[in-house]
């Protein structure tokens, strides 16, 4: 029997340096630290905002992520105006974060949703969007979501 319209509740992510990781999400979505775990070999975080949990982050990996092998392709944040997108954009710039695409770009040509599309310190694929107000630039890419071939 299918779950009748489920609601993602948290996720959880592989991250070779937890404090590292800590301090990145606190900066860029403003997330607070629920419950943390510093025992040697069980390193976690809770992160998230007082009512909701939102990503959970587990010092488990060796290597930061690959793209070309299976498991989560990116993690998307929705805010409510292209400003805001334009505001984490100025953040992550004075993080020195790598970005996929220069600017606030359309998910795909004619589509007036978009966002900036970056990664994490651990290469976790990251999007910010807004549902509308990105639609003046061009989608970097022909024929296929922004956000799904990178």
């Amino acid at each position: 029997m299918a779950l009748a319209r489920p609601n993602v509740g948290h996720v959880g992510l592989n991250v070779t340096d937890v404090d590292r990781s800590i301090g990145f999400y606190r900066q860029v979505f403003g997330f607070e630290v629920l419950a943390e775990g510093k025992e040697d070999g069980r390193r976690f975080a809770f992160l998230g905002t007082a009512d909701r949990l939102v990503i959970t982050l587990w010092q488990q990996a060796e290597d930061a992520s690959d793209p070309s092998r299976a498991g989560l392709h990116h993690l998307s944040f929705q805010v409510d105006t292209v400003d805001e997108v334009r505001a984490a954009e100025a953040t992550l710039r004075d993080l020195a974060v790598t970005f996929r695409y220069d600017g606030v770009v359309p998910h795909g040509e004619g589509a007036d949703s978009g966002g900036i599309f970056f990664f994490d310190p651990d290469g976790i694929r990251l999007e910010i969007f807004a549902p509308s107000g990105a639609g003046a630039a061009d989608a970097p890419t022909a024929g296929a979501p922004t956000c799904g071939f990178f």
